[in-house]
Formats: C-alpha cells, structure tokens, sequence
C-alpha cells in the first residue's frame, strides 16, 4: 500500500444533505429562480456526478427557466455554481458540518506511515480545499494532494479522477486504498484498479455496494490501517 485515498462529501464530511442541497437552494433563491431541491429531490440527482452537471440534469428533466436564453444556459450554470460554492464555503466556515468519525486518525495514521493521502472529488476544487484545511487542519493539508471538480472531462462513475491521481502520485492502482460513500464512486475507484472501502453516509444507506472490499457505517467500525494495508498484500 502506497496511498490512501478520500473522497470528501459523505466521506470526509456528511455535506450533501445540509451543506451542497442548502447551498444551491440559497443560490436558486439568490438568482430569482422558482427551483428548489428537497431532500428526497437531490437524493436522486445525486447519481450525476458533479454539480455543474447535477444542475443540468435538474433544468433537463422540469424545464429550464424560460427567460434564460438557450444560448445563455451554461453561463447561468457557471453563475449558479459560482455561487453556490461560495455559500457552501459559508456553511463549512461556520463549523455545522464535522468530520466523520475516523477521517482524522485515518489520516494521521497514513501520513505518519510515509503515505501519499489524496481527496478525489467531483466537486468544486475550492471547496474540496476548503473542507480539507478548515476541517484537518493546515498542517495536514499541506501533505494531503487534491484532485476536484473539472480536473477530468469525465467524472465519476469514470475513473478518469483516480486513474489521475494515480499517474500524478506516480503510483500503481493496485497499491492504492480509496474509502468512498456512493455506488458511482466504487464503480470509479474500481475500474482504476484500487481497492475501496464503503462509508455509508446519509444518502447511500440503501445503496448496491457489490464489489466493495468492506462495507461500514463509518471508519471507527474496524477500519484502521493495518487492515487497509492487507487489502493490497
């Protein structure tokens, strides 16, 4: 094993429900625009990954605004995630939103190994950093690599994110351990050739995880190092 690799929402931080669905919403409302997400809303558009394209997918399926232009529709996504991210940023800055349990000594643990630790995400790089200094702290930030938001063209279930990670980090998929939250991030960290344990989060209780090394609710349920260490022996 020569890495160990986060996803960040639902994995380092439960943000999905109260942090990104909160964030777009106020961003809707700030832009004028008749569209909120309710709980059960983005828990479907949740299985397109990224929220440029979550945005998308949402104006597909109702009916884009009708004073938008067709030929202004990306430039109001661009807008809308603008500032949502900024609103997101509010919310992880005003301390709502913890760690979840075991993300700290998790990472403590491989940095202390000599590890390469790195957050694949489909989200915003700014707000993935965010999460990362403001929640593990600058010293650990420092070491930890990030890897977000338009990195690569295609995201997850692509594994175009790690397959990245692995070529920037100079490292062979199979010596990576990814710990993940959702079907589309074990499809992507899978397909890289990694190894990927499961960490329920609030909206991928019920989700199909076959294939998954070990599936738990979070990474104090028996997950430490040694044993993501025996995963690539």
């Amino acid at each position: 094993m020569q890495a160990l690799i986060f996803d960040c929402d639902g994995v380092l931080v439960d943000t999905e429900r109260d942090g990104h669905r909160v964030a777009f919403n106020d961003a809707f409302r700030a832009a004028g625009l008749a569209a909120e997400w309710s709980v059960d809303r983005y828990g479907e558009l949740l299985s397109t990954g990224g929220g440029k394209e979550r945005m998308c997918r949402n104006f597909d399926e109702i009916g884009w605004p009708s004073h938008i232009p067709a030929g202004d529709r990306d430039a109001l996504i661009l807008a809308l995630h603008h500032a949502k991210t900024d609103l997101f940023m509010q919310i992880i800055e005003g301390g709502a939103l913890p760690l979840r349990p075991g993300v700290a000594r998790m990472v403590e643990a491989a940095l202390a190994a000599g590890m390469q630790v790195a957050v694949c995400s489909t989200s915003n790089e700014r707000a993935v950093s965010a999460v990362v200094r403001l929640l593990l702290g600058a010293e650990r930030a420092a070491r930890i690599t990030i890897f977000a938001g338009d990195a690569v063209a295609r995201k997850k279930p692509d594994p175009a994110i790690y397959t990245l990670a692995a070529k920037t980090l100079g490292l062979t998929p199979a010596a990576c351990v990814v710990i993940e939250d959702s079907h589309i991030g074990l499809t992507a960290a899978k397909a890289a050739g990694m190894r990927c344990i499961i960490t329920k989060s609030a909206y991928t209780q019920d989700e199909d995880f076959t294939g998954a090394d070990r599936v738990v609710p979070d990474l104090d349920a028996g997950i430490d190092l040694p044993f993501c260490q025996s995963l690539t022996a």
